[in-house]
């Protein structure tokens, strides 16, 4: 059993005929599907819709055919957008400007690939300046410790030897010298 084709399939199939000359198409779908033959009936009947009613039937074809005029200028207009933006694309990426800044990018990209290097280079040869200049710091720390106490040995040693220089003097004094 096939598939019923829908009014939208029928109209990109057939896009000359009317929505009315579409339902009749269908409709002859239908029927042959069913295995009957109504046609002329059916015929008759819409025959007879038109008779009775003809300014119905023609507004309805007008507003068909309006909407079928609005359908193609839409996709008329839908396909030149999507060509006019093939070709912006196509003309921009190709453009001088466009292969200029490209370039540029580049060229921007590899100087900071070369700054970054020099930039890490300097870096560690700061850390390695701090890094002496630590242990200078800790050897000049261990130093001056040694001296300090060379000093406090030198004036407790000064301090004695006044005491001692007092002393004698003071026993000549009392000896009479």
């Amino acid at each position: 059993m096939k598939k019923e084709k829908t009014m939208h399939e029928l109209a990109k199939e057939f896009p000359n005929k009317t929505y009315r000359e579409l339902e009749k198409y269908r409709e002859e779908d239908r029927q042959q599907e069913a295995g009957a033959c109504i046609i002329g009936e059916a015929r008759k009947d819409r025959e007879g819709e038109e008779q009775d009613n003809p300014e119905l039937f023609k507004t309805e074809i007008d507003y068909h055919r309006y909407w079928k005029d609005m359908y193609e200028k839409e996709h008329k207009l839908r396909q030149e957008a999507e060509g006019e933006t093939t070709i912006v694309k196509g003309i921009g990426a190709n453009s001088p400007e466009m292969k200029a800044l490209k370039l540029e990018v580049e060229a921007l990209k590899q100087q900071l690939h070369t700054d970054r290097e020099h930039y890490k280079k300097e870096n560690n040869d700061l850390y390695n300046r701090i890094a002496d200049s630590l242990e200078v710091n800790e050897s000049h720390q261990k130093l001056n410790g040694k001296l300090q106490q060379r000093v406090t040995d030198l004036e407790e040693d000064n301090k004695k030897l006044a005491h001692e220089i007092e002393d004698r003097v003071h026993r000549m004094r009392k000896a009479g010298l």
